[in-house]
């Protein structure tokens, strides 16, 4: 199976349509006995095109189930926002701004009552539950994938939420091997971090305008990067 791993989207449909894009095309042209195609999160915010970015996952998983998704923090941020709207939440504070102009909310005032009343009417309720159903993680073979990291010295099967989707200074630290290689973003970086316990394929797509993707198939192991002018973000 060759698994294909792409870093944080934030907004940036551009750079995510390029890299299915060429996804496809190297499938096409060296064609593997089954893969899978995992999102790692962060799918929302800073970048132009949040919803164009959710309805084009929502149409990936349609047309083939191969095409996977993880939880980020920023999606549960937006999720909880739409629930309980808060002018200091992770959402209305990092970036939230952009998605909302990316639903059709002009001029997005978080302290304004009637900026989080409009995005809830626009914002459509199959995002809301393809957010609220995404999983915290997925796992192949000797590589376990998800959105921030894992806290060492936990089995992967009791990590929790929290950690999957937050974690950063102990994961990044912890010097030894885990049980599979943790393959995550949520923690920018201006190249991949490709370490002997983990991989990091976050670079910061909405600001540099570089989205990397790890492949693996068997032994073999290599980067995807598209690229694309840097766009208006907030």
């Amino acid at each position: 199976m060759r698994l294909y791993a792409i870093g944080d989207v934030h907004g940036r449909l551009d750079l995510l349509e390029e890299m299915h894009r060429r996804i496809a095309a190297e499938l096409a042209d060296d064609p593997p006995a089954d893969w899978r195609i995992i999102h790692l999160g962060d799918y929302v915010d800073r970048g132009p095109d949040s919803r164009g970015v959710i309805d084009f996952l929502i149409a990936a998983q349609a047309h083939d189930e191969r095409n996977l998704a993880v939880l980020g923090n920023h999606d549960a941020g937006f999720l909880e926002f739409l629930a309980t709207p808060d002018a200091e939440s992770i959402f209305a504070r990092h970036g939230g701004a952009a998605t909302a102009m990316s639903y059709g909310v002009a001029d997005p005032d978080f302290r304004d009552p009637r900026t989080a009343e409009a995005l809830g009417r626009l914002a459509p309720a199959e995002h809301r539950q393809f957010i609220g159903a995404l999983p915290l993680s997925h796992s192949f073979g000797d590589f376990f994938f998800c959105h921030a990291g894992i806290r060492p010295g936990v089995p992967l099967d009791d990590q929790t939420r929290s950690d999957l989707i937050w974690i950063r200074g102990e994961f990044h630290n912890w010097p030894g091997l885990f049980d599979k290689v943790i393959v995550h973003g949520h923690t920018p970086h201006h190249e991949a971090e490709v370490l002997p316990n983990r991989v990091n394929v976050d670079t910061e797509a909405w600001r540099s305008g570089v989205l990397t993707a790890l492949v693996v198939e068997g032994i073999r192991k290599w980067l995807i990067a598209v690229d694309a002018p840097v766009q208006s973000t907030i």
